[in-house]
């Protein structure tokens, strides 16, 4: 779920391959004796590289004297990465948007097994459970989250304020608050998949964990019950009258980006934005101290549409995955950068100038939020929220994170029954072809059970 999906990717094949002609095939040698270590990363906007600069590559490469980290930033990041591992080249520390992806990548053997550096750095006492084992396949590790997220609902105090309701606490008030919006002139909500068809993937699963609930979603993972269970098809069912209603941006849903979507609520054009914690960095572009208007917006996790599920609940997921090429010639520095970014130190520092991508899956998240302001404050509060939901048992399952690749894959096409061009039941029998296909071969990842 990275922020360079949200964005229109205007690359083609050739920045893949010319990419792979840059591939270092692991570590190279760089000046004072030190060996190059290599990590691709989206491109991020100028203040935020520069942020990562300081607070990952500077600190990491003052911390020792064996290594070198270099970042390279680039939209296409996801097309290389294929193209380079496909031909057993690439960064030593491999980039992706989630286990999901890197399970597929590991079942083609180019990924390291970091079992053993699990167990060097004791990274499963130090993470939190759900997030340790996501990138877990047949029993071994191969990728780590870089940040835990929830799927909740940020809102502009102002426009509620002009609406006359206040923040909506249930399902009903929230439609209400919604059709209020609507009858103004204004969008329900804004959101929207254009440039990165996946965000569909935040919906189903919003509508998979308040609908069905967690411990439905976890009875299917676990082969108990089937995708085409009538708790599941609800859930399906009632995303698409959501949708239809127009409560996912309106007509504008194909049309709009996250970044555009931020924009728009900071400009007064919807009360709601319905998306992923990830969501706080766009925020941050609109809602800040130059615009005056940082205390306008504000985050409460998603009320459930079943008033027998446990309130709060959470839809837990990750931004993006880490993992270790395995090709790169010097696997331990992999091992020892990934490390250094599952740290408090590391998760203090990165918040402060960019929140919402560096929720470090930390058991203890440790972070004072008194000692950050603006939106880092609330994104911190947020997630610690989060994980306090997730110890009580009272979370569901982001599709991109916790299912196997290809189902994951294929409940992005559930703008299908959206549309109306396939029917929930039909939908839901392709997920189970795919999901038995898949479960066949141990690619569904270990989750631990959610309460209900």
């Amino acid at each position: 779920m990275a922020r360079s999906r949200m964005k229109i990717i205007g690359v083609g094949l050739a920045s893949a391959v010319l990419a792979l002609s840059a591939c270092s095939s692991g570590s190279s040698g760089a000046s004072g004796g030190r060996q190059t270590l290599q990590l691709w990363f989206w491109g991020a906007s100028p203040q935020e590289q520069k942020t990562m600069q300081q607070v990952l590559v500077d600190k990491f490469n003052q911390s020792q004297s064996k290594y070198s980290l270099k970042v390279t930033f680039n939209n296409a990041v996801d097309q290389n990465v294929q193209v380079a591992l496909s031909a057993n080249q690439g960064p030593d520390i491999v980039y992706g948007s989630g286990p999901a992806f890197s399970a597929a990548y590991a079942a083609q053997g180019k990924l390291a097994d970091m079992t053993p550096y699990a167990n060097k750095y004791g990274w499963k006492n130090r993470i939190l459970a759900p997030m340790y084992q996501s990138g877990t396949v047949n029993g071994k590790l191969y990728s780590l989250p870089n940040s835990l997220e929830n799927i909740g609902l940020f809102y502009n105090k102002k426009v509620l304020k002009k609406l006359g309701v206040p923040v909506p606490t249930t399902f009903t008030e929230l439609t209400a608050d919604m059709d209020k919006a609507s009858a103004a002139g204004m969008y329900p909500s804004v959101t929207g998949d254009k440039g990165w068809k996946p965000v569909n993937q935040n919906y189903v699963s919003l509508f998979l964990t308040h609908v069905a609930g967690g411990k439905a979603v976890y009875d299917a993972l676990q082969g108990k019950i089937k995708w085409t269970d009538p708790k599941i098809a609800k859930a399906v069912t009632e995303s698409a009258d959501f949708y239809k209603k127009g409560y996912l941006g309106g007509k504008d849903y194909s049309n709009l980006n996250f970044t555009e979507s931020m924009q728009l609520l900071s400009q007064g054009k919807s009360p709601f934005f319905i998306g992923p914690t990830l969501a706080f960095q766009f925020a941050s572009d609109y809602f800040n101290d130059s615009a005056g208007n940082t205390a306008d917006l504000g985050f409460v996790p998603f009320p459930n549409v079943d008033t027998s599920l446990p309130t709060p609940d959470y839809t837990l997921g990750t931004t993006a995955s880490l993992s270790i090429n395995a090709h790169s010639k010097n696997k331990d520095g992999a091992a020892e950068v990934i490390d250094y970014m599952m740290s408090d130190k590391f998760a203090q520092q990165i918040n402060k100038d960019w929140p919402g991508y560096w929720a470090v899956p930390l058991k203890n998240f440790n972070l004072d939020p008194n000692s950050y302001q603006g939106l880092s404050k609330q994104f911190v509060l947020s997630i610690k929220d989060t994980i306090a939901g997730v110890s009580a048992g009272h979370y569901g399952f982001f599709a991109g994170t916790f299912f196997p690749p290809a189902t994951a894959t294929a409940f992005t096409d559930v703008d299908s029954v959206w549309l109306g061009t396939e029917s929930t039941t039909t939908f839901l029998q392709k997920i189970q072809s795919t999901f038995d296909t898949e479960k066949a071969k141990g690619l569904v990842p270990p989750v631990p059970q959610p309460a209900q």
